[in-house]
């Protein structure tokens, strides 16, 4: 299986939380929690798993399909069982929602790996392309030691000092936003605009190491 490589084919309220009615009387609600602040709307919240159907055949998922470890050899492909949805050529993985609307925040975490991409595609998106190289797609990586923000095959640096071991990331469908988030500070460390007219799936690569996902988590207060 193929990498991509950079070029790629390439007041002190712990555990409170208070309801509130923002503009327009949607009900949200503010939790402290560990000395962190977040807000978020019920009705945009967002709980997911890794769909294994989706899964390409270098990838293995665990802890209850919330977590995906890359695999060097894998499982020969003629023993995965076949389907439409499956990654053919990349080392990519959906999850098993579809995101039509709202404002979304989850996490990830990333262990000894050198090289993945998190972010956003289309429910729809070709299984013979890698995410970030179609028009279709949008990401952040990292690879060779350096982080970028990546679609349609262009890439644009992303100035993050260090490898963050865990990352967020907010997506606004209706605004066509996609944020890399800086968990500790919590601030957006760079955002991508698109248009996003279909179903979404949050989307991931992975060439080495393992990744975790973190779902239905309330976002950050002051991410714009």
């Amino acid at each position: 299986m193929a990498s991509p490589g950079v070029f790629a084919r390439v007041p002190r309220l712990a555990g409170k939380t208070v309801s509130f009615l923002s503009a327009g009387h949607t009900q949200k609600s503010v939790l402290w929690l560990a000395g962190r602040q977040f807000i978020t709307s019920t009705e945009n919240s967002l709980q997911f798993r890794l769909d294994e159907r989706t899964a390409h055949s270098s990838l293995d998922l665990f802890k209850k399909d919330t977590g995906v470890i890359y695999r060097m050899l894998g499982l020969d492909p003629s023993h995965v069982q076949d389907n439409p949805e499956r990654f053919r050529d990349w080392a990519v993985v959906f999850a098993d929602e579809k995101i039509t609307g709202g404002r979304h925040y989850w996490e990830v975490t990333v262990k000894k790996s050198q090289e993945f991409r998190v972010g956003v595609a289309e429910a729809l998106m070709s299984r013979d392309d890698c995410v970030g190289t179609s028009a279709s797609s949008w990401v952040f990586g990292y690879a060779q030691r350096k982080w970028f923000a990546m679609t349609n095959n262009k890439m644009v640096p992303v100035t993050l000092v260090g490898k963050a071991d865990r990352m967020g990331i907010l997506l606004d469908f209706e605004a066509g936003l996609l944020g890399l988030v800086d968990i500790e500070k919590p601030r957006i460390v760079h955002a991508m605009r698109g248009r996003f007219k279909t179903p979404l799936c949050p989307a991931f690569g992975l060439w080495d190491g393992e990744l975790l996902t973190h779902s239905g988590l309330t976002e950050p207060e002051g991410l714009k």
